[in-house]
């Protein structure tokens, strides 16, 4: 364990994000989303057993041995926590480790615009945090829960898999349940979850029908629900909720998800000038036109709304990215290459706009 400890406390003090640890190869971390081999003894099998006998959750192992993989936290006093995915290559196991900062970071040190707090303290409805994977999805979300946590006296429940920031009652009191641990499934917590009186719900991620529909039931009678889908868009979300249900309850969910849902921010992280990462945020905002689009089904014209929607706050990953560049945060060849529409981002640098959302929905 000593070799494996030093490991995470050099990630740390390096700056890496992540850790990806594999019999017979070298250590790699992951520092400002470049991969780097490490100089350190070449983990055996014998060495990661041991380690796996030390690390693994006791609650995880029947998991483990009929999954074969499987993900938990792992805190190292002193050094921070880990969001940890143990799976196996091969017939062996390897463990790929994400460092947890022990600080919550506010909306400011990580980027985020004006509009997000104020889409966190909307007082109930559902509010979505999407992008791919790696993109922090997590990290806004606990910056979100903390402004709360901060400002407002609320009863917060948190389901997570696994819990990765952990939050000290401020004004708000705050119950994290780990699946696995104090929860035996998301379904089975989220069928007891609105007798434990909460205010906020927060589920770590939306993974099926029986998360959403628990969803929307809380959000109609008044909580608010936090939590994060796996889109590349804004508007994608809101056809990635429906694809979690059956062809023929799609209907019913879409007219309930436009009464229900308050905003999704979608993030892309970019590299900065400086040498950093900055999020490029797309933002849409269930104002009457959105909730219209949903309720008819005209979800391909979603994007149009976002473009058009700046009065409300709303903005697409192209002008967010624009905007970078003009406060010099980003370069032009990086947002280009974030961009969703290249081409429509390339003619803004020169000068050129064309209003081409307000000529869909008209």
């Amino acid at each position: 364990m000593e070799l494996f400890e030093k490991i995470l406390k050099a990630a740390v003090s390096g700056g890496a994000s992540d850790i990806h640890i594999k019999i017979g190869t070298p250590v790699v971390f992951r520092i400002n989303r470049e991969l780097m081999t490490i100089e350190s003894p070449t983990p055996t099998a014998e060495w990661m057993e041991g380690v796996l006998k030390q690390v693994v959750p006791p609650h995880t192992v029947k998991r483990l041995e009929e999954e074969r993989e499987v993900d938990f936290s792992y805190y190292l006093p002193g050094v921070g926590r880990f969001r940890t995915n143990l799976f196996q290559q091969r017939g062996e196991f390897c463990l790929a480790m994400r460092y947890v900062k022990t600080d919550v970071p506010s909306f400011e040190d990580l980027g985020l615009l004006p509009i997000v707090r104020k889409i966190s303290e909307t007082p109930r409805g559902i509010v979505l945090v999407a992008g791919s994977t790696g993109c922090g999805k997590s990290t806004t979300l606990a910056a979100m829960l903390e402004h709360i946590n901060a400002n407002f006296k609320k009863h917060i429940i948190t389901l997570e898999d696994p819990i990765e920031y952990v939050f000290e009652d401020n004004q708000s009191i705050i119950e994290q349940r780990e699946i696995g641990l104090d929860s035996l499934s998301f379904a089975a917590g989220l069928k007891h979850i609105l007798r434990q009186d909460p205010d906020i719900i927060m589920i770590g991620e939306m993974r099926d029908a029986i998360s959403f529909s628990a969803a929307i039931s809380a959000a109609d009678t008044g909580h608010l629900v936090l939590s994060t889908v796996h889109t590349t868009t804004a508007s994608q979300s809101i056809t990635r909720v429906l694809d979690f249900f059956k062809a023929d309850e799609r209907e019913q969910v879409r007219r309930a998800l436009a009464g229900t849902l308050k905003a999704v921010v979608c993030q892309r992280m970019a590299n900065t000038i400086e040498g950093g990462v900055t999020p490029a945020l797309e933002i849409m905002i269930n104002t009457g036109t959105v909730r219209k689009l949903i309720e008819e089904n005209r979800l391909d014209k979603l994007a149009a709304a976002i473009e058009t929607g700046g009065e409300d706050g709303m903005l697409n990953f192209n002008q967010a990215l624009f905007q970078l560049v003009k406060d010099h945060k980003v370069s032009e060849k990086e947002a280009l290459a974030k961009a969703s529409n290249p081409q429509a981002l390339e003619m803004n640098f020169k000068g050129i706009f064309l209003d081409e959302g307000r000529r869909i929905l008209g």
